[in-house]
């Protein structure tokens, strides 16, 4: 049943700017028939961040194997896997000068490495053409495949970004597949496999989860040793996605912030329009610290 979207508070109203830069990007995306997660997630900071110069590539299609109830990305049996994605990805970043790649994907549980190979690939592509530019990897669970994410590690980002999304109570309702334990594990394991990467992790609040949980989940994350923290609002993508059950004010974001930073990890950023590789490139000196 669809549930028709609710205005929302002032605090969440942004600033749209389609000046050069923002239309720079967009015709180069097109020209290199590549993905970015900033359109297909419909992400509230795209206008920000594309006029900054900076987007988070999303490599492996623009289809997911998984349906996620929160997610806008478009969900069903993908049919591409394009060999000559990292390049174009690698030769995109040049252009625009970047000094810090984000790089994401869908879901892809119908590849037997769950796409871990082309990851791998994009990050020695960034490295083989600007060797001093910074490659952070926002990846899916590869549904608990070590080796998958061996492969990832072994190209070494110098940032293994996984979400969690929720709280532990909330998982199976608003994720596919995923598994809050799992995501634990995996950030976990990246820890033991590389020990030298730092590890990140995004959580969405308003799906109706309790304060003390966001305090369980903090405390979940550092016991994996998991050593950034993003803490965003839940904006419902459309009506027939989850609906907002809490807009968290700007305050309340700030004291998630101390009680993150609390609790030992090297950076926190909390905010009602924080996703996970907003600002990433701001994060990258608290990472270098650990």
């Amino acid at each position: 049943m669809s549930t028709p979207l609710e205005r929302k508070p002032d605090w969440l109203k942004i600033k749209l700017t389609t000046g050069e830069n923002f239309k720079e990007l967009k015709n180069m995306m097109r020209d290199k028939t590549l993905h970015t997660v900033c359109e297909e997630a419909k992400c509230p900071n795209i206008h920000e961040c594309w006029a900054n110069r900076t987007a988070t590539f999303m490599i492996l299609g623009d289809i997911c194997t998984r349906a996620c109830r929160f997610c806008a990305v478009n969900s069903g049996l993908p049919t591409e896997l394009d060999l000559g994605e990292p390049e174009r990805v690698a030769e995109a970043a040049q252009q625009m000068g970047l000094k810090h790649v984000v790089v994401t994907s869908v879901a892809r549980d119908d590849l037997a490495d769950g796409g871990s190979s082309i990851f791998a690939a994009t990050i020695r592509a960034i490295r083989k053409r600007m060797p001093m530019c910074g490659v952070e990897v926002l990846i899916p669970d590869f549904l608990g495949n070590e080796e998958s994410l061996r492969t990832v590690l072994d190209a070494k980002p110098d940032i293994l970004n996984h979400n969690i999304e929720t709280v532990a109570r909330l998982s199976d309702k608003v994720r596919s597949k995923a598994k809050y334990s799992r995501t634990l594990e995996l950030l976990a394991r990246s820890k033991r496999i590389a020990p030298n990467i730092p590890t990140k992790a995004s959580i969405m609040l308003g799906l109706g989860e309790e304060t003390h949980e966001i305090i369980q989940t903090m405390d979940d994350l550092r016991a994996s040793d998991c050593n950034i923290m993003t803490i965003g609002q839940y904006l419902q993508p459309s009506a027939k996605h989850l609906t907002v059950k809490k807009y968290y004010t700007p305050d309340e974001f700030a004291a998630l912030k101390i009680e993150g930073m609390k609790r030992g990890f090297s950076h926190v950023e909390s905010g009602p329009l924080v996703r996970s590789s907003y600002h990433a490139h701001e994060q990258v000196k608290s990472a270098q610290q650990i």
